[in-house]
């Protein structure tokens, strides 16, 4: 039952200050990032560039993830299922935390294109919550689904040649997975297989643009 009566343009104010602190946030927590004890890997200049244009589309992802759930959450149904995805996007925002610690390393910043990408997922957020929470976490399914795919090209690309890296991405991987099953076991269903594509090549192009600004 949902029992959220906040206004909405309270609500609204409240979704533009959350978008600020993603788009504007500044790596703390140093000693919680994965790998952080290990010694910084000698990469030559360009494999540092190749990585940092991978944690620089992870990024990206991570300001994806927090505009999805946060646009789920704002009209969600439910209040259960309200908490469960600002919950989710909590634990989202300390794989911000590591991207932009990782980036920060290799001296390079994160995607100019940012604050774009946050609006667009807000606005599938939104839209999906509107179909019902069901819908809302079909699309929680299909985007850590796809995310854990990516995650996985970029853990066998970067291979040992960079532990710190790794272990963020191995860890990220890990917690993607569990977001997913937590949305499955609340009842999300499975999407159409055209929204699914629709979702795919979406993906593909913040990938080929955040790799490179």
């Amino acid at each position: 039952m949902n029992t959220h009566h906040e206004s909405l343009g309270n609500r609204l104010m409240i979704e533009f200050d959350r978008m600020l602190k993603v788009l504007t946030h500044k790596t703390d927590r140093q000693d919680a990032i994965p790998g952080a004890e290990l010694p910084a890997p000698e990469l030559d200049a360009k494999q540092s560039k190749h990585t940092a244009g991978l944690m620089r589309i992870n990024h990206t992802g991570e300001v994806c993830a927090q505009a999805l759930y946060n646009g789920q959450a704002m009209f969600a149904r439910d209040d259960k299922t309200r908490a469960h995805l600002l919950k989710a996007a909590k634990e989202e925002h300390d794989h911000l935390n590591w991207c932009q610690s990782r980036l920060d390393e290799l001296g390079e910043d994160v995607s100019i294109t940012n604050p774009f990408w946050y609006m667009h997922s807000f606005a599938i957020g939104a839209m999906a919550a509107w179909f019902g929470d069901a819908v809302s976490y079909g699309f929680v399914i299909e985007t850590e689904r796809q995310v854990e795919s990516h995650l996985q090209e970029h853990i066998d690309d970067i291979g040992a040649q960079d532990a710190k890296s790794l272990k963020i991405l191995q860890q990220m991987q890990a917690d993607e997975i569990r977001h997913g099953n937590d949305a499955k076991n609340a009842g999300g269903v499975e999407l159409p297989e055209p929204v699914k594509q629709v979702m795919t090549g979406m993906s593909k192009l913040m990938k080929m643009v955040s790799y490179r600004i």
